[in-house]
């Protein structure tokens, strides 16, 4: 095996390591592996990702971009061995298309604000995708968004497109009114009814969040963990009284999950 051990290595070893491990002799798990195989453990790593950069830990972050970099690698020695492209090619790729999209830092176009940026960005990002209606740039977000997200950058671009959508109370009010609704129906019917309410009541939620520049993943986030930190806390107080949740009343637990829900 053509290997040298470092103290220290580059991205040329990365990639080498990588090679080694999906040669004949290499790893028979490595050696195995698909695209689809790996799709999940590349998703599981952005989020690990976005956990350390949440955790304002840079030794958490250094490590796990680092599994997300092995990723992207992993995914591109498949395709140097079936003969499509290399890591050099993605490399140029994202190269070309940061230089393309900042014609005001590489080029003579002006832009001396982030909405003009933006703007920018938007229409040559339309371009290169050949994209000539509004409605293409909104199917363009991937459907494996996580929703909130989607529904987010999905608002994003109709408002950009020149829908009239930023009226905050609107949609406050909006939100009031579909809840209302789904609270003078008959909430035990149709559930089919009831998920598109909802639905409703949450596409509004992503409009509001992008007009307050909010994050609503980030939002629903740190409120779980919030509930999560809260539901420990009385989980250890009742052990404390020697109780389990399971052992307290209901008038108890029901006290409970209202504080729990209630918590900002």
């Amino acid at each position: 095996m053509d290997f040298e051990f470092k103290s220290r290595y580059n991205i040329d070893d990365l990639l080498h390591i990588m090679k080694i491990l999906r040669s004949e002799n290499g790893c028979p798990w490595d050696k195995v592996q698909t695209h689809e195989s790996i799709r999940t453990d590349l998703i599981e790593e952005a989020y690990e990702v976005c956990e350390g950069i949440d955790a304002n830990s840079p030794e958490m972050l250094r490590e796990e971009l680092g599994d997300l970099l092995m990723q992207v690698v992993f995914h591109s020695q498949i395709e140097t061995e079936q003969g499509n492209f290399n890591f050099d090619d993605v490399c140029s790729d994202i190269c070309q298309k940061l230089v393309y999209r900042h014609p005001h830092v590489f080029g003579t176009v002006k832009a001396d604000t982030e909405d003009e940026v933006l703007r920018n960005w938007d229409a040559l990002k339309k371009k290169s995708k050949h994209q000539e209606t509004a409605a293409e740039t909104l199917e363009s977000v991937p459907k494996t968004f996580p929703a909130l997200l989607r529904g987010e950058k999905i608002c994003r671009r109709a408002e950009r497109a020149g829908l009239p959508i930023n009226d905050a109370r609107y949609f406050i009010e909006r939100i009031k009114r579909v809840l209302d609704e789904l609270d003078t129906d008959d909430i035990e019917g149709s559930i089919a009814h009831n998920q598109q309410l909802l639905g409703n009541i949450l596409l509004s939620f992503c409009n509001l969040d992008r007009i307050l520049k909010t994050d609503g993943e980030k939002a629903l986030t740190y409120s779980t963990n919030g509930f999560i930190m809260r539901f420990r806390n009385v989980e250890n107080e009742a052990a404390q009284n020697g109780d389990t949740l399971d052992k307290l009343s209901e008038d108890a637990l029901s006290r409970i999950a209202e504080v729990l829900f209630n918590s900002l």
